[in-house]
């Protein structure tokens, strides 16, 4: 049985399959987006953090998260319209990140003022009076908190920088959604419970996609399946000139009360904490988020099967990313039983995206989002409309890369930045901060 023909096949229907979907769509191009879940945003997406940040290693990575903000703060804007299951929201929170030498502060400093990022670099003295339920002090390296020197004092302080801009998206698979709805008025399709089990091809290029044994021709398929990437690449037989590989990492969030002072209207602010290798924020309930940023010390726990996995959080990653937490807020308490989530990242070998085209003509891949690029999925809708567009332009994106300028804020990124060919980008901080 075959049904309708499409111009593109997206594979994945969270919240960058759902941007990608909105963008080609209100291009012109008839879409439809396939997902084994049963919703949009209800796989990786959903287990997202949501911060809003622009502290990036890379001038792209800076230009987008600056770009994609000021989408996120006029989030019906870029819809174009409502949605009747209501609209996600930014809450800017502002945010401090604490030196480290795991990001070089002076460089992303600079890509801030490049990029036009508003931001005031504090020293301890300044943390201690705007966020005193903070203790500045130098923890540097991360450690286990088996480790004997955990318990070390500090070794001085450290200073940071303020981002008053930074914040987070109060409900990611709702974002999700709002996404899904903007493409649905531009005509764009979504079937859920639909994965995708082959990828046909003929003389070098794409003709359609099985689904559920049925033929559904098109002449483009994007892979945004996150920590399936790779096995939808395996189905298409691209994998032969990528230079950057993508591998799925089970990764926690967990979240626990607040401690003093940051209770009713005063949000804890989103801090980045490289020096005892956390990240935390308020929610909208008052409590606290903690995560990790992949400190050396700590194993990675890569996954052989993105499907097979323990989807909750354990006490030992728990015990160990909110003692650090409260080394930093001496005054937070570590509850004896872990509460959060745990979800899958679909990291690159750079912590880096790919958002490209492949040798095999139509297949399009915007992958190994490495647990960071939530935050950027307005716009990357549009960076893989703008690779499409130059494609069927006949336009060579290895040979001639996009170079995109940016609407909201006027600045330009060169796309090969994303490329599948590059190579590995020793500038990135190997973690989930990019």
């Amino acid at each position: 049985m075959e049904q309708n023909a499409y111009d593109a096949a997206i594979i994945g229907a969270g919240v960058i399959g759902c941007s990608i979907a909105y963008a080609l769509a209100r291009n012109g191009y008839t879409v439809c987006v396939y997902d084994r879940g049963g919703a949009a945003g209800s796989g990786s997406t959903s287990a997202s953090s949501a911060n809003i940040r622009f502290n990036y290693s890379t001038w792209e990575g800076v230009a987008t998260a600056w770009e994609s903000y000021a989408m996120w703060d006029d989030w019906r804007g870029h819809l174009g319209g409502g949605d009747e299951a209501g609209l996600a929201r930014f809450v800017r929170t502002g945010g401090v990140v604490l030196d480290s030498p795991d990001q070089d502060m002076q460089r992303v400093l600079a890509l801030f003022d490049r990029a036009g990022v508003p931001y005031e670099r504090w020293d301890a003295a300044r943390i201690r009076s705007r966020l005193s339920v903070l203790d500045p002090g130098r923890y540097y390296p991360p450690k286990q908190i088996s480790d004997p020197a955990f318990w070390d004092g500090p070794d001085g302080d450290v200073g940071g920088y303020w981002v008053p801009d930074n914040g987070f998206v109060d409900d990611p698979a709702l974002a999700a959604h709002n996404l899904m709805s903007a493409a649905r008025r531009h005509g764009a399709e979504f079937r859920f419970h639909s994965p995708v089990d082959s990828i046909e091809r003929e003389n070098g290029a794409v003709t359609g996609v099985v689904v559920k044994g049925e033929h559904v021709p098109t002449r483009m398929v994007l892979n945004a399946a996150g920590p399936h990437s790779a096995v939808i690449n395996a189905l298409a037989g691209v994998l032969d000139d990528f230079n950057i590989g993508t591998r799925p990492m089970r990764q926690e969030v967990h979240q626990v009360p607040a401690p003093p002072g940051f209770t009713g209207d005063h949000l804890v602010p989103l801090v980045g904490d490289l020096d005892l290798g956390t990240y935390f924020r308020g929610t909208p309930t008052g409590e606290l988020m903690i995560g990790g940023t992949e400190p050396a010390c700590d194993p990675m726990e890569w996954l052989e099967d993105p499907d097979e996995y323990n989807h909750h959080p354990t006490q030992a990653v728990f015990e160990a990313q909110v003692t650090r937490a409260a080394r930093r807020m001496p005054e937070l308490t570590v509850p004896n039983a872990p509460r959060g989530i745990a979800g899958v990242y679909d990291v690159s070998d750079d912590w880096i995206p790919i958002y490209d085209k492949t040798s095999l003509r139509g297949f399009y891949v915007a992958i190994g989002t490495s647990g960071n690029q939530f935050k950027n999925a307005p716009i990357v809708g549009d960076l893989m409309a703008a690779i499409v567009a130059s494609a069927d332009a006949g336009h060579d994106h290895d040979v001639h890369p996009v170079q995109m300028t940016l609407p909201r804020t006027g600045n330009t990124i060169d796309l090969s930045h994303y490329s599948r060919k590059r190579k590995f980008n020793r500038d990135s901080t190997f973690s989930v901060m990019g």
